[in-house]
């Protein structure tokens, strides 16, 4: 596994409200073409595919890709929930690292319904009814309120119980995420807010207000990896590679020890990013800028402290300080994150790679990190999944 991993092409559509994009196999397939066309790759070049999706029946990745070519290479469909699109990267890196290709298309698309998320089987065991009964036990449940709200919204209220955090702080991520989605053409959401209207939005779930959760979105992103030989043949764009990567899933602490963060993944960050930065031999301190997991403005707050760009319980003195954002120390969500650019679940990660590859490039436009030499990733699903992926400029 220490082949060097190129991302050799990226290609993410806008996003769209449900209702308002085209059917998930032409999301698919115009992303696939999208990261084939930047990579100046011809499909007949690929040795698999790994398609992730969350809402769609079995081989929806193959009505994706048939629409790309029909070239008979594996199509490895991949469902992990939020994490959905970075594991399908997990897994095409692996293939590359490993030997077993030379050149894989990662893809990820989603086409969502409006509201929000639900189980839809109901004839058989929900598989995070593990999560659901310690969130029971810590917090009791709203009926009222969507579950990921409680869940995230939970976390976010034991910070403040921990650390004296205020309400208006975690406000503030939105107002950041707006901000930098002004200049991100493929966003949904693009106009800013101020803080007062991120409070007087309605409620959800205290503390969080409408205008901190993340939409429903239709959308398609994919990812070209190859290895370095194969680059090297082909006159590729050899620029960026995947220094390191790692994936976690929950461990006992998600659930003995009765804290809403730790249900909601803070251990699964914390472990994979020390896992990447010892790889990589980096530290936070190194990384300029970065893509997180903001489907809600808390979970935006505790990836600080579990990626280590602050200290537990200094998150709140982080976003103060404007250390988050363009002159800070990292910065973080500059495509505007889940919060503004949207989450489409399978996409998701996957659009968070094109973004950073671009950062690293130097083709992000009014929004580029000036320098930037390094990127990471952080893409979280519960149930439970958590992909951490660093990105460097040779």
């Amino acid at each position: 596994m220490n082949r060097k991993v190129i991302v050799a092409g990226v290609g993410m559509l806008p996003f769209a409200k449900p209702g308002a994009s085209e059917s998930y196999p032409m999301l698919g397939a115009r992303a696939a073409k999208a990261a084939l066309d930047d990579a100046r790759v011809d499909y007949q070049s690929v040795n698999q595919v790994y398609a992730g999706y969350v809402y769609g029946d079995s081989c929806s990745g193959q009505a994706a890709v048939y629409h790309v070519g029909l070239t008979s290479v594996p199509v490895i469909n991949v469902n992990n929930n939020c994490a959905t699109g970075s594991t399908a990267l997990f897994l095409a890196r692996q293939a590359v690292a490993s030997g077993a290709a030379e050149c894989v298309l990662a893809l990820g698309f989603e086409q969502m319904a409006r509201g929000a998320l639900g189980v839809h089987f109901q004839d058989r065991p929900d598989p995070s009814q593990r999560l659901l009964d310690t969130m029971q036990q810590i917090q009791g449940t709203d009926v009222g309120a969507p579950i990921a709200a409680q869940l995230f919204g939970g976390a976010g209220r034991m910070h403040m119980q921990l650390y004296g955090t205020r309400a208006d702080t975690f406000a503030r991520i939105a107002v950041k995420a707006r901000r930098h989605a002004q200049n991100n053409p493929n966003a949904i959401f693009r106009q800013p807010l101020t803080l007062d209207e991120v409070l007087a939005s309605p409620a959800v779930f205290d503390p969080l207000t409408r205008l901190q959760c993340c939409p429903p979105t239709c959308g398609g992103a994919a990812a070209v990896l190859c290895s370095e030989d194969f680059a090297r043949r082909h006159g590729l764009d050899a620029r960026v590679r995947i220094a390191a990567q790692a994936m976690s899933t929950d461990g006992n602490s998600s659930f003995d020890e009765k804290d809403m963060r730790k249900l909601v993944g803070y251990d699964m960050t914390r472990r994979a990013a020390q896992q990447v930065y010892e790889a990589a031999g980096i530290g936070p301190e190194d990384v300029p800028v970065a893509e997180l997991h903001d489907c809600f403005t808390t979970n935006e707050l505790l990836s600080y402290e579990a990626l280590g760009f602050a200290p537990e319980g200094g998150a709140e003195r982080f976003v103060l300080d404007g250390d988050n954002t363009y002159g800070g120390r990292v910065v973080t969500n500059p495509s505007g994150g889940l919060l503004s650019k949207g989450h489409p679940l399978g996409a998701t990660g996957l659009a968070q790679c094109a973004e950073l590859v671009w950062q690293l490039r130097g083709q992000a436009g009014a929004r580029q990190v000036q320098g930037a030499r390094v990127a990471l990733q952080h893409n979280l699903g519960l149930g439970g999944a958590c992909v951490v992926t660093l990105y460097q400029r040779d």
